[in-house]
């Protein structure tokens, strides 16, 4: 499985959605994640990928993690994984 279809399967589980339901241009809003989700999502997605996640929980519009969208989390994640390898 690859990084893209990882994510999405975290964020649907999150969002208590199918996976179908949520697409790259989804933003967590829109599929109803609020901050608390938001957290469990990274949580799961380092725990997935064995990667720290340069967010911060208190204060995410300060973040050098970019939540913009389903693509922009994607984008993210893949960069650490390929950093850390």
């Amino acid at each position: 499985m690859n990084v893209k279809d990882k994510v999405i399967e975290i964020i649907a589980e999150q969002a208590v959605l199918e996976v179908s339901d949520v697409d790259m241009e989804s933003t967590l809003e829109s599929l109803g994640i609020d901050s608390l989700g938001l957290v469990e999502s990274i949580f799961a997605i380092e725990e997935a990928f064995d990667i720290q996640v340069p967010f911060n929980a208190n204060d995410p519009q300060e973040s050098d993690f970019d939540i913009s969208s389903v693509a922009a989390i994607v984008a993210g994640i893949e960069k650490l994984v390929a950093e850390q390898s």
